[in-house]
């Protein structure tokens, strides 16, 4: 019987393992049928939950390793005879809770929530779509790009004419009224 490893750390005097799968279904209640339909959507990553003790003067380290996995919030590898046949390789640990155990110096006990990891699929290329969807876009933002160019030429070629306009209201308001 093997003991139970997250990635290089084996699991000190585990007490429980436990998992937990769900399927996932729906149904549907087809208009003018009296039943109705299931439709299978595959099932949910797994969870294996493990309860344990970590004792003696490795405790320490071995608290901190499993803290460290967890605050790593990366996929590591998960070995149990529970999981062999669930085919389950990597996990992420998705809740650590630790307690130091009174009476006893250098003892915790933890609990792991790992969830099974299942590598995302790279969406298909959607068929039906505008090859050139892309060279539209680059064009459509150089055309933009060009504007932006134009209008802060005006903005700068306006310049020259402020001295002129910039007492225009002072002689204005000097003109006699009739």
């Amino acid at each position: 019987m093997a003991r139970p490893m997250l990635d290089n750390l084996e699991l000190p005097l585990v007490q429980e393992i436990t998992t937990h799968d769900r399927r996932v279904l729906s149904e549907h209640k087809p208009p003018g049928m009296s039943g109705s339909l299931l439709q299978n959507l595959g099932r949910r990553p797994a969870r294996v939950v493990v309860w344990g003790v970590a004792t003696g003067p490795n405790a320490l380290a071995t608290v901190q390793a499993l803290d460290d996995k967890f605050r790593a919030a990366s996929p590591v590898p998960f070995t149990a005879d529970i999981v062999a046949d669930a085919n389950i390789d990597q996990v992420m640990i998705e809740d650590l809770k630790l307690q130091e155990l009174a009476g006893k110096p250098q003892r915790f006990s933890y609990v792991l929530t790992l969830r099974e990891f299942i590598k995302p699929v790279d969406p298909a290329p959607a068929a039906g779509l505008d090859a050139d969807i892309l060279g539209d876009a680059l064009n459509r933002v150089g055309a933009i790009v060009n504007a932006v160019a134009a209008a802060q030429a005006l903005a700068t070629g306006l310049e020259r004419f402020v001295p002129l306009f910039s007492n225009l209201l002072t002689r204005l308001q000097a003109v006699p009224k009739e």
